[in-house]
């Protein structure tokens, strides 16, 4: 397997990914079904304890809320992110309160039920913009290139196109355990690529936009201050 890219490069994080992925299943997201109490209630029984436990003695209570209110898919209650996070009621309920008037979490009335629902949108142009912010223009179309030259190994190597059709050869029952080990590490690899193109795409065809507004609010403030 080739070495993975300049490690001076900021990355998308994880999360960014997943933000991608949400907005391009679903073009109105907020019109997803709220679950019904019975659902919520199921779906706390069904989370795994050991991982909240062990979690729990690694990050403090209001991380846990801001973490688990950045990833659920759809609209919860206070109730299930306090589940989720192991956090007491009243503590989930004012850190939920706070992530909503800053706009990461969009407050929606479905019945008599008050839940919440991550807006995507504004934490995936926050990342981008992060990128834009760690990264030069040249870092982010070098990434492009290192990307598009691993995928073009893999395409090379396994003598296909997409990572589905690597996905459908682990059926192969001639396959040893390394060689199923080594294709399934490849299309973890080959998906985050993906995604991370498709953000690092985003970046760069907003960057001489975001860098114009950032130059423009320092001369703001530099007047401001003469």
């Amino acid at each position: 397997m080739v070495n993975r890219f300049n490690f001076d490069f900021q990355r998308p994080k994880i999360l960014a990914r997943n933000y991608l992925l949400i907005i391009q299943e679903s073009t109105n997201i907020y019109e997803n079904t709220a679950p019904t109490l019975s659902q919520e209630v199921l779906s706390m029984s069904e989370s795994s304890r050991d991982k909240v436990h062990s979690w729990a003695e690694s990050m403090s209570a209001r991380d846990r809320i801001r973490a688990v209110a950045e990833t659920f898919r759809e609209p919860r209650s206070v109730n299930w992110i306090s589940e989720q996070a192991d956090t007491a009621w009243s503590t989930t309920n004012e850190e939920v309160q706070t992530l909503v008037k800053q706009g990461q979490l969009r407050r929606i009335e479905a019945g008599e039920t008050t839940r919440y629902q991550p807006d995507y949108t504004r934490l995936l142009f926050e990342e981008i913009r992060t990128l834009i912010a760690e990264n030069t223009r040249e870092e982010l179309r070098n990434e492009l290139a290192a990307i598009t030259e691993e995928i073009e190994k893999w395409q090379e190597t396994y003598e296909i196109e997409t990572w589905e059709e690597l996905e459908q050869s682990l059926a192969d029952g001639d396959l040893t355990s390394d060689e199923l080990r080594e294709r399934r590490d490849v299309i973890t690899f080959w998906r985050e690529n993906e995604e991370d193109r498709r953000l690092i795409k985003h970046a760069l065809e907003l960057y001489s936009d975001v860098e114009a507004t950032r130059e423009q609010t320092t001369d703001v403030a530099d007047r401001a201050t003469s």
